[in-house]
């Protein structure tokens, strides 16, 4: 979006909702209606097995199509997906990492079939990896192929959709996964320095073009409650950049310089306990990123106050809506220059910021940088260790989050009334509706096409070849998603990143009630006659791993022994991994909605390898209707985020156990 000068109103920023579900063709109706409320773009949220390249038939995908976001297995999916809207007008910001050169062809290919000048396309791909090995867990490949296709994008993009912003670089999620201002500044400044020194290493773009690729690179950040702090931290992101492009890149253009991202509030500092207390968090945070002029968000999209809850619905992201459009066409907000010019309280935050950013990207550069750091397990587990600390605070009252921690008492919600439907629930009939329309799609294509579009793909892989038109073909050919990374996955292989879990240091004692159950865990220990063993599961796609990391170390901490394998497991995996481990108690981490058909795959699985005994306790977004659902499946307890006590939890594990052996 253009800049105007400082004399005129600042133009408001693209308004978004992050949203898809269920299927290309409801999704392409919710966006239609956004549309005509106000909403100036588009941002499309794709459901896991899409975003972690698999088709809705794989083994892996069982409860996770269309819950989280849209499926998008093909051609024909994005052709639906974009029905009746005009994608030369579009401005299109696609939340996907690992499969993004992919979504992006099929985006390409339909905006061709539409008629559209691709060079005039407009929109963004996140395809931010190294966030995903630290946070979210989308990744699919190890980090060197991964950057090769984040570079084939760059130059493919700057030559051919000059428009487009290849890569998101994104510090969203490092937030959630505990980073602190200065470690999300520094972490995301060292992605882009990996992916910027890649592209000009590649030799796929020529030197005097540089400046066009610093130009497309654009950030995806988040804006937590603290909102002056906040504040401060995208002023210090804007300095930083100009300066990291300026010297280190030679970049002489300061339009190019530019600090250009969009932002999502704080979804997971939403609170399930109280939940309208969610929308005077999500107003502040949306201040955070608007009030300073010259660091303001040319992109926001605002989470719904029922988040916590599970899927919003198109009333409650219209909500959410209406929160931007009041602020930026009733107040005067866009009519002055920056309000904070001239703050010595503001400056000195920034410099604050500023120096400690600096520390830590030279921290991780004289480890190699981004890659060396994340295959290390550096950033992991500093992450990890920085949201334990977080944690502790909060357990011992030092922070205070209104309706969880402190001011608990409550009148009945009439948002939440009895008989009203608080969120929106996806029809189990979908994913059986997705598998029947994949295997449709699959036998009226040609088929021959398709094979050689995945032999050229494949080829191309093993050389230089910049992959962009080998998947373009793909796409045109009518190759599935699954089919697509399937054919990386020989040639590049698959990849586990570093839990960060063995590596992180201990968030401190939240008063002496972990010394208690540390007894209790010894004590039933000696009463069994061996160290409890505790396995925490990830079943499926989901990959926010935060709450599994931070309940496996507080089980470390407590005296349990831990087996933590990651994200992404297949039940039956689960299954052999807790026989073989011996534990005494199977604790699952679902945050994705497929918890009613994973957890139960748990339960029966264990009976039956002979160890029905062994109890499972659930963890995550789980309505009270399915928590009694998994209880009367034999699910032993169901945590939700209303259990923010991790010691108390502790404490119940314990109990199940002792249970468990008649104790």
């Amino acid at each position: 979006m253009p800049y105007p000068s400082d004399r005129d109103r600042d133009r408001p920023w693209v308004m978004r909702t992050y949203a898809g579900h269920s299927s290309a063709a409801a999704s392409n109706a919710l966006y239609r209606r956004n549309l005509a409320k106000g909403q100036t773009g588009l941002s499309v949220a794709f459901d896991l097995p899409t975003q972690t390249g698999y088709d809705s038939d794989h083994e892996l995908a069982r409860g996770e199509v269309g819950k989280v976001g849209v499926p998008i297995a093909h051609i024909g999916d994005m052709r639906q997906l974009f029905d009746q809207i005009p994608m030369a007008d579009a401005n299109t910001s696609m939340t996907i990492n690992a499969t993004a050169m992919w979504l992006l062809a099929l985006y390409v290919s339909v905006a061709r079939e539409d008629g559209a000048d691709v060079a005039k396309l407009a929109g963004t791909t996140q395809n931010d990896i190294i966030k995903e090995y630290l946070s979210r867990g989308t990744y699919v490949f190890p980090p060197g192929p991964s950057l090769r296709l984040i570079t084939d994008m760059v130059a493919w993009t700057v030559a051919n959709v000059p428009k487009w912003n290849p890569i998101n670089v994104c510090s969203y999620h490092l937030q959630e996964a505990g980073a602190t201002p200065v470690q999300e500044i520094a972490y995301a400044m060292c992605t882009a320095i990996a992916v910027l020194d890649a592209v000009r290493d590649s030799g796929q773009v020529p030197p005097d073009r540089m400046g066009d690729v610093v130009a497309r690179i654009s950030f995806f950040v988040n804006a937590g409650v603290r909102f002056v702090e906040e504040m401060c931290k995208m002023r210090a992101f804007a300095a930083l950049w100009d300066e990291i492009t300026r010297d280190r890149y030679g970049i002489e253009d300061p339009k190019q310089r530019r600090f250009r991202y969009g932002v999502q509030v704080n979804s997971l500092g939403l609170t399930e306990a109280q939940p309208e207390n969610n929308v005077q968090r999500i107003v502040l945070e949306m201040l955070a990123v608007s009030l300073s002029r010259d660091a303001r968000a040319r992109a926001i999209q605002l989470p719904a106050w029922n988040e916590a809850l599970g899927l919003p619905r198109p009333w409650d992201q219209q909500w959410a809506l209406r929160m931007q459009q009041v602020l930026a066409y009733e107040t005067d907000l866009l009519e002055y220059e920056d309000i904070f010019d001239g703050s010595h309280v503001v400056q000195a935050k920034v410099d604050e910021l500023l120096a400690g950013a600096r520390d830590e990207i030279d921290r991780v550069q004289a480890m190699g940088g981004a890659v060396a750091a994340v295959e290390s397990g550096y950033m992991k587990s500093s992450l990890v260790s920085s949201l334990a600390e977080r944690r502790r605070r909060l357990e011992a009252g030092e922070d205070v989050i209104v309706g969880v921690n402190k001011f608990d008492t409550s009148e009945p919600s009439p948002l939440q009334a009895e008989g009203a439907k608080a969120i929106e629930t996806i029809d189990p009939a979908v994913e059986k509706q997705a598998v029947e329309a994949l295997q449709r799609w699959r036998a009226s294509r040609d088929n021959a096409a398709a094979e050689a579009s995945l032999v050229a793909l494949r080829d191309a892989a093993k050389t230089d070849e910049n992959l962009m038109e080998a998947s373009l073909a793909c796409a045109q050919a009518g190759v599935t998603t699954g089919e697509w990374a399937a054919a990386l996955r020989e040639a590049f292989g698959e990849y586990r990143a570093p839990t960060g879990v063995s590596g992180a240091a201990a968030g401190g004692e939240a008063g002496s009630a972990i010394s208690a159950v540390r007894e209790r865990v010894r004590e039933t220990g000696r009463e069994i006659g061996e160290r409890l063993r505790v396995l925490v599961g990830k079943p499926g796609l989901d990959g926010h791993s935060n709450g599994a990391e931070q309940i496996a170390v507080r089980a470390r901490d407590v005296g349990f022994e831990v087996i933590y394998q990651g994200i992404r497991l297949t039940p039956a995996q689960i299954v052999a991994a807790a026989v073989q481990e011996d534990v005494h108690i199977v604790g699952l981490s679902v945050l994705s909605g497929s918890h009613l058909e994973v957890v139960p795959a748990v339960v029966e699985g264990l009976r039956a390898a002979g160890a029905g005994d062994v109890p499972v306790i659930v963890g995550g977004i789980i309505p009270p209707d399915d928590a009694a659902a998994l209880a009367a499946q034999g699910v032993a307890r169901v945590f939700t985020p209303k259990d923010y006590e991790l010691t108390q939890i502790m404490d119940e594990i314990v109990t199940v156990i002792r249970q468990a052996h008649g104790l």
